[in-house]
């Protein structure tokens, strides 16, 4: 058996680990499609006229309505778009993490060799 872990126990390596991109992306994806969904389903139950002015999503989802058929169209748009979004926000927290971590590894090599010439 192999003693080497998926998951370190060092809390330096959990801080700098990396988003996983597909993860974070379903992750908004379906919470995006949920909440569209539902901002459209529940006026429909309800029967009354909803009170936002949800036909303006129709902007920039094509073919969304305040209708069922709308409800399922624009889940399926935010479901995309939030994929896009959160894969996105996972690429950019991983990038600003690579900075951060070659930032202090520079710093630390540094600090080690700045009085080399006193050695010599």
């Amino acid at each position: 058996m192999s003693t080497h872990s998926a998951y370190p126990d060092d809390p330096i390596a959990l801080a700098f680990a990396p988003a996983h991109k597909s993860a974070m992306g379903v992750a908004v994806g379906l919470a995006a499609a949920a909440c569209c969904f539902l901002l459209t389903a529940v006026p429909l139950l309800r029967g009354h006229p909803p009170e936002l002015q949800l036909g303006l999503l129709a902007n920039y989802f094509t073919g969304y309505e305040v209708t069922w058929g709308g409800a399922v169209i624009g889940a399926a748009w935010a479901a995309f778009t939030g994929f896009v979004m959160g894969w996105f926000l996972a690429f950019l927290h991983n990038a600003l993490m690579a900075f951060k971590l070659l930032v202090l590894t520079a710093r630390a090599e540094f600090a080690q060799t700045r009085d080399f010439m006193d050695h010599i």
